[in-house]
């Protein structure tokens, strides 16, 4: 009998919809405690591994290539990621994943006490983001099961808002640990960053998923077949076929933000990369906010102006980005752009959640972000190819116009009136 099973009778009596406040619902802030560990810990391997690969080597290309590596593994992992959250217990699936991090991340350590060996790092990386990308997929399908429909929306915002909170912190904290006593030493807390985690996963009670969805028939379909069922929904649902489309041409468009950012204010305004740090922090605080902002916004405003409008402002930051002469207004400019990026992103994330059938929602996420960021590596390498050869201010004003068109299109979809029910 599986975990979702046996809560069946936990759950019995207990309405779809908490009438309590989300501060209130002990299920809910224990996974919200569980995510944003497993985040933190995500974000803290993103830079202990690389400085690991530095000390040993003093190469940045080895760093480069780790980080590619373990890039690559996620989006493969992404293709698949859907069709076995939608074919195995949640709860377990996510217990895994925190387990299986915690366990390959130790290692690092360990080893590096003995004898350190470069090589291991090119084969825990990617195992780890490959398992990363099944518990997202997997944390996103268990959120309706733990506030229902009603809270979708304000729910995704307080984990989205301490997700960028954990992906500030845990970089940070990653330097001071292996400054103070060694990048092992940081992988070292990243492992049990994983473990406490899991813990808490396993103290979460998940509502059951009905009883035809579990199953759905005695024979299965087939692999294939089941990697094309989260594609062929978003190609049925009206508004989730204009998402997918729009969102695949502005992640093409601003994946590269980032490093078209640090080049501005290192080559244009010739700061140092204190000044490029506080910068991102900045943007940081932004994307924070947007996320605790957007279920106010949505309620108001309803998904189809929130979501235009967030991706119209952040077309608008981004073209005046290319403009700003001074670092405040680069600064600002960074944190309106990522503060409606996330207000965009949860407004999707949400009503993909609310549309979804249970059965169904981890291969339509896995798809959905498949095909969202299936040209984003191009377009990042056209934006920062052509900025280095045109220059910062004609490359962000062009792709900014193209952000604000593609506002202005998703007007002309089924978009414009979702969510008004």
């Amino acid at each position: 009998m599986t975990h979702e099973a046996r809560d069946a009778g936990r759950a019995a009596g207990r309405s779809p919809k908490d009438p309590r406040p989300l501060w209130r619902q002990r299920d809910f802030g224990v996974f919200w405690a569980a995510q944003t560990l497993s985040v933190l810990g995500d974000s803290f391997a993103l830079i202990a591994l690389p400085l690991l690969v530095l000390e040993a080597t003093g190469s940045i290309a080895r760093m480069g290539l780790l980080t590619a590596v373990g890039g690559a593994a996620a989006v493969l992992a992404a293709v698949f990621a859907g069709t076995v959250v939608d074919r195995v217990d949640r709860r377990s699936l996510l217990i895994g994943c925190d387990l299986v991090r915690m366990v390959l991340y130790g290692l690092v350590p360990v080893v590096w006490l003995l004898d350190p060996h470069i090589w291991l790092l090119y084969v825990v990386l990617p195992v780890c983001e490959a398992v990363g990308m099944f518990f997202a997929v997997g944390y996103v399908t268990v959120v309706r099961a733990l506030v229902g429909t009603e809270q979708l929306t304000e729910a995704n915002g307080r984990l989205n808002a301490t997700a960028a909170a954990a992906g500030v912190l845990g970089p940070l904290c990653a330097g001071v640990v292996a400054a103070w006593s060694g990048p092992a030493a940081a992988v070292g807390v990243d492992a049990a960053s994983f473990g406490v985690s899991a813990a808490c996963v396993a103290f979460v009670r998940f509502r059951p998923r009905p009883a035809d969805d579990d199953q759905g028939s005695k024979k299965r379909p087939g692999l294939w077949q089941d990697l094309r069922v989260g594609a062929a929904f978003l190609r049925g649902h009206p508004v989730l076929r204009a998402l997918t489309v729009l969102l695949c041409g502005f992640s093409f468009l601003t994946l590269g933000l980032n490093d078209l950012v640090i080049y501005h204010l290192k080559h244009d305004l010739g700061r140092d990369d204190g000044t490029v740090g506080t910068v991102m922090a900045v943007g940081a605080l932004g994307t924070i906010t947007g996320a605790l902002l957007v279920a106010r916004v949505r309620r108001r405003l309803g998904f189809g102006p929130t979501w235009t409008g967030a991706v119209a402002v952040c077309g608008l930051a981004f073209a005046g980005l290319g403009w700003a002469s001074d670092v405040p207004a680069v600064a600002l400019l960074s944190a309106a752009f990522l503060a409606c990026v996330g207000m965009a992103g949860t407004c999707s994330m949400s009503l993909r959640q609310e549309v979804t059938p249970e059965h169904l929602l981890g291969r339509v996420t896995s798809a959905f972000w498949t095909l969202q960021y299936s040209v984003a590596p191009i377009g990042a390498a056209v934006l920062t190819w052509a900025a280095e050869r045109r220059g910062t201010t004609p490359v962000a004003l062009a792709a900014g116009t193209c952000c604000v068109l593609i506002a202005a299109a998703g007007l002309f979809t089924p978009i414009r009136r979702a969510g008004r029910a």
